[in-house]
């Protein structure tokens, strides 16, 4: 343990955002697991966790991840809204897009990502800006599909995890790329799952 000679503890700021990324990780982790079981509290869960997530970011000098976790508190939200309204156990079922609107969902992506890249990369300090630029904004695509439960979404972030993986490394968030990681094993099942329930419907 470090001081300056008053007794003042300097390592208290890295413990203190090492406390809120171990919460925000077991906040994240219980909404992909309820999100793989359709159970709603799982929008709680990742209200909550992505509040944490959005301050560590910004902290790690990682601006457009920042914009994703605010992001990702709204979308719980307007995810909490859909499924209560449409009702999860009855009329709202895992949907299928057609190659069309993946095709759409692929554009609007590459055309936000490389506006944040553009932005970020000229204007701030931001680190690694053109990858960080990209699996911010299809994140955004992939929770747009998962609120409204397309089942491709899933191939969304599989891709999205695993490269995050790495990102997150490279800034010492070890707990947070601990969860990517978990998060990429996560995401195949639960396409697996979602995939063995859409053949039931």
């Amino acid at each position: 343990m470090q001081n300056d000679g008053s007794g003042k503890n300097l390592n208290e700021p890295l413990d203190y955002l090492k406390t809120i990324e171990i919460i925000s990780v077991i906040l994240n982790l219980l909404y992909v697991i309820l999100l793989m079981r359709e159970n709603i509290w799982c929008w709680i869960c990742g209200i909550v966790g992505s509040a944490l997530g959005a301050y560590l970011m910004f902290h790690s000098k990682l601006y457009s991840e920042t914009i994703l976790y605010l992001f990702y508190v709204a979308i719980g939200f307007y995810g909490w809204y859909i499924w209560y309204s449409k009702g999860i156990e009855k009329e709202f079922k895992i949907k299928k897009w057609s190659w069309q609107k993946h095709l759409t969902a692929l554009v609007i992506g590459l055309t936000g990502a490389v506006s944040f890249a553009l932005f970020f990369s000229k204007n701030t300090d931001a680190d690694y800006p053109w990858v960080d630029a990209h699996t911010t904004v299809f994140a955004f695509v992939a929770s747009y599909m998962q609120a409204h439960k397309i089942l491709s979404s899933w191939i969304f972030w599989i891709i999205i995890n695993g490269v995050t993986v790495w990102l997150y490394g490279t800034k010492g968030l070890d707990f947070y790329s601990g969860q990517m990681v978990v998060y990429f094993i996560l995401s195949t099942w639960g396409y697996w799952e979602w995939w063995k329930r859409s053949k039931q419907i």
